[in-house]
């Protein structure tokens, strides 16, 4: 009687860890659901890969087309919502998929096991190969990976080719960049000897630049690090399933070689009908926009947090106070003692997991933050400028300390530190480059788009210098106008 019990016990325990599984499975992936409850799925890529993911232009406007956004349209479609797409440089994709800025990646990524341990892939959808991109005038140096050893290899920071070629090539140099438009700049510059990249990337390069030659590379590789997969967060099982079907109906339709690539190369060769500088000036128009947004925003906040902060660092007296004086030393502290880069990705990538942020917002913030914490220095330096018997005067006159400060001190440290908030104005025009990191589409952005486009790399470089001086100089014009109405003053 004992045996039969404990044996049904058993049962029953494994029946109901069975049971439990099963409900938590469907509890703790909710992923599918959550996208058709929002309406919208949220595709994650670095568009400067042709022919997967790319920018053109057509009738003036700007959009990413390619065979993984193909790919995305019918996912989309077969789950009922929108496709809406988020530009990211690709090293910083998957961090964008690990705290949910987007809901999954379609950028050429390869299903590798060190990915695999942080992300869920689907099937793969394509199998492709590697190739190596050389000057014309070399090919005859270089047939193979072989042929690099002791040279420069570029290769896209965050990519399987990257590691590889690190790996396969004896004594090589490689040179990771974030985009394939700056390695094929580096490339034609003679800062590289070679790129590696994927086969089909390679071939588009070629047939939109005759100065360019793609030879075989021999890279002895798995057959992981040749195929592409879209990436989803770790455990999102539903939604991984849905995508399968979706990549199931496209390889047996034939999709990608009958429509996909065929529509991808169709804009490639368009884009290169008229490649003159004149032709994109609304791509540098809209750089110059979001460039001004950033930097008026910034200047604005970043200075009435610099006063706060000034101010904060006065205070002493009593336990409170010097606690207050602490805090705002240490944020002063911290913040100069970081690179913006790293304050940028926090705010979007880190406050992300919080509440999110969109990526103007998110460059908005980080770089007025920035600023604040430099603008305080400026300004306690200013009122320590301020001779003490203004202080005193005021007093005697019975101004309260707030209104002493205010009205007395304030005005003349500003006076005397206007040309270091001038420079700093200045530095904020050139620092909002910076956010093009997480795809807020200012200059250095735009310019991107426009050497991914014309497969140019030196003019749209040229142009944003020369808007760059534009921008600086007339805000130094101003910025000195006032400086001297001060003087006169």
């Amino acid at each position: 009687m004992k045996k039969r019990i404990g044996w049904l016990l058993g049962l029953l325990t494994i029946l109901m860890a069975g049971l439990t599984f099963q409900v938590q499975s469907v509890y703790a992936d909710d992923s599918l659901a959550q996208v058709k409850q929002k309406g919208e799925i949220v595709m994650g890529t670095s568009p400067d890969y042709p022919p997967y993911e790319f920018e053109a232009t057509e009738n003036g406007k700007t959009k990413i087309v390619g065979m993984d956004v193909e790919i995305a349209k019918q996912i989309a479609k077969d789950l009922g919502v929108k496709l809406v797409i988020r530009k990211m440089s690709f090293d910083s994709l998957l961090t964008g998929l690990q705290t949910g800025k987007v809901d999954m990646v379609i950028s050429g990524m390869n299903p590798t096991p060190a990915r695999r341990k942080n992300v869920s892939f689907s099937d793969v959808y394509y199998q492709g190969g590697y190739s190596l991109l050389v000057n014309k005038t070399d090919s005859w140096r270089y047939k193979d990976k072989d042929s690099f050893e002791g040279k420069t290899v570029g290769a896209q920071t965050g990519t399987t080719q990257y590691v590889e070629s690190q790996k396969q090539i004896k004594n090589v140099k490689v040179k990771g960049m974030t985009s394939a438009a700056d390695l094929v700049l580096a490339l034609q510059s003679h800062k590289v000897n070679g790129v590696a990249m994927e086969k089909p990337t390679a071939e588009a390069y070629v047939a939109n630049n005759k100065s360019l030659v793609a030879v075989p590379s021999h890279f002895d590789l798995s057959s992981s690090a040749t195929s592409s997969a879209i990436a989803f967060p770790k455990g999102a099982d539903t939604l991984v399933s849905a995508a399968n079907k979706s990549i199931a109906k496209i390889k047996k339709a034939n999709l990608i070689k009958k429509e996909y690539l065929p529509a991808a190369g169709k804009y490639m060769k368009t884009n290169t009908v008229n490649t003159s500088m004149w032709h994109y000036w609304k791509a540098f128009a809209i750089g110059v926009e979001y460039t001004l947004i950033i930097t008026v925003c910034s200047v604005f906040f970043g200075f009435i947090i610099g006063v706060i902060l000034a101010l904060l660092r006065r205070l002493r007296g009593n336990w409170f106070k010097d606690i207050i004086h602490w805090l705002a030393t240490a944020y002063v502290e911290f913040i100069r003692g970081t690179p913006m880069m790293v304050q940028v990705m926090f705010v979007y990538f880190g406050l992300g997991v919080l509440v999110n942020i969109p990526a103007l917002l998110s460059g908005i913030i980080a770089i007025s933050l920035n600023s604040g914490a430099y603008v305080a220095e400026y300004i306690r330096g200013g009122i320590n400028s301020v001779d003490p018997g203004q202080t005193e005067a005021a007093r005697s006159l019975g101004l309260s300390s707030a209104k002493t400060m205010r009205y007395v001190v304030l005005p003349q440290a500003v006076k005397n530190i206007w040309p270091s908030l001038g420079n700093e104005c200045i530095t904020l025009i050139k620092d909002s480059s910076i956010v093009s990191i997480i795809g807020v589409t200012e200059l250095i952005y735009q310019s991107n788009i426009v050497r991914s486009d014309t497969y140019r790399g030196v003019a749209p470089i040229f142009v944003i210098m020369v808007i760059y001086f534009i921008l600086t100089f007339t805000a130094s014009r101003i910025l000195n106008h006032f400086e001297k109405g001060m003087q006169h003053d």
